[in-house]
């Protein structure tokens, strides 16, 4: 899945508000740029987005049901 297709995912399942989502959406894009990135910009980028997933926290806790499901 490409993030084209990962975005049209996450919008058609209201996944906008789903945090996660849009953190592997992230991931996916910088993934299909790396190439064209020097190896410093890509490792920014990847701490960037790690520091936004750790910042995240466990947001979940008490409501596993409802983000997951069953």
């Amino acid at each position: 899945m490409d993030s084209q297709e990962l975005g049209k995912y996450i919008t058609a399942t209201d996944g906008v508000s789903k945090p996660w989502l849009l953190v592997q959406l992230r991931l996916k894009k910088l993934q299909e740029r790396k190439a064209e990135m020097s190896g410093d910009e890509y490792v920014k980028e990847l701490e960037e987005i790690h520091q936004d997933l750790m910042n995240l926290g466990e947001w979940w806790v008490g409501i596993e049901d409802e983000v997951f499901g069953k």
